[in-house]
């Protein structure tokens, strides 16, 4: 089998692809995300990486994902290049209501897969009143806004416990 170049564009071509990629292969490393229950789940491609060239930084609440795909050298005649090399980074906003502290990561057969849980304070909670036969009890100004209770006043003076 022989592979004859025969496009004088063909190089060219090849660099603004890997640059700025194209609708089926982009340049940065393709991700999926969806929530399962109580936790988000987040994996992204990384065929051919080095786990030790992975590297993960959460600061605030942007994660950053950094990874290698280093570039061969030697002696040799290259007789195709297709796949993109070198350093690919990607960053992730997270919204408030994730547990940045117990981020998990993973890395098996080319899939980097990060968990990330919902935040105790985001999780619904139950508000139960406590009230005597003899005392009526009254909150104004309360409403509910996810299972929490927002500016809410107690004017009998009893306790309210969040579980």
């Amino acid at each position: 089998m022989v592979l004859m170049r025969t496009d004088p564009f063909r190089e060219w071509d090849r660099l603004t692809r890997q640059a700025f990629g194209t609708s089926v292969r982009p340049a940065f490393m393709p991700m999926d995300a969806w929530r399962e229950g109580e936790r988000f789940l987040v994996e992204f491609d990384l065929p051919g990486v080095e786990s030790d060239s992975i590297d993960l930084d959460v600061e605030r609440n942007v994660v950053t994902v950094r990874a290698e795909r280093p570039v061969r050298h030697g002696v040799r005649e290259q007789l195709a290049a297709e796949r993109p090399r070198g350093v690919f980074s990607r960053q992730l906003i997270l919204g408030d209501n994730l547990d940045l502290d117990q981020i998990a990561a993973s890395y098996r057969d080319g899939v980097l897969r990060l968990v990330i849980p919902v935040a105790a304070r985001a999780k619904p909670r139950r508000i139960t009143v406590d009230t005597t036969a003899d005392n009526v009890r009254t909150i104004e100004g309360g409403t509910i806004e996810g299972g929490t209770v927002a500016e809410a006043q107690d004017t009998s003076q009893q306790a309210v416990t969040v579980s």
